[in-house]
């Protein structure tokens, strides 16, 4: 179990500001694209527990430690929840098409909102993907 005081990393993986207030700790935070905060496991809890806050959590924001992830979401996520934008240049170049199809599937939709930006960009071969 992890300490309510216990710093997390968390990474804004949105093109855009993603931003969230806790009231009940007086926490009004705001993430700028790809900036990384360590806030405590309490926020995220708080957090967790406002109307859109596991929407910010799931499909925002990248919680880094693995067993707080387990923690607030109950369950491990999809591997696609941790993908950088390495990942998604790869599986977009190299990967397979039921990789790719499996990524649209389960993947949270900054990772979706990544592919469609990626996808504009890279030369694909693949008209599947494309």
């Amino acid at each position: 179990m992890i300490n309510k005081d216990t710093l997390i990393k968390v990474i804004n993986k949105d093109n855009g500001v993603v931003g969230y207030t806790v009231p009940d700790l007086g926490v009004h935070r705001n993430f700028y694209p790809g900036e990384t905060k360590e806030v405590t496991y309490e926020e995220l809890e708080k957090l967790s527990f406002i109307p859109g806050g596991m929407v910010i959590l799931k499909e925002l924001l990248e919680i880094t430690d693995r067993e707080a992830i387990k923690q607030l979401f109950s369950k491990e996520p999809e591997p696609e929840y941790h993908y950088t934008k390495d990942d998604v240049k790869q599986l977009l170049l190299t990967g397979t098409l039921d990789q790719f199809l499996d990524c649209l599937d389960f993947a949270p939709e900054v990772i979706k909102d990544m592919i469609k930006d990626m996808a504009v960009d890279l030369p694909l071969n693949d008209m599947a993907k494309r």
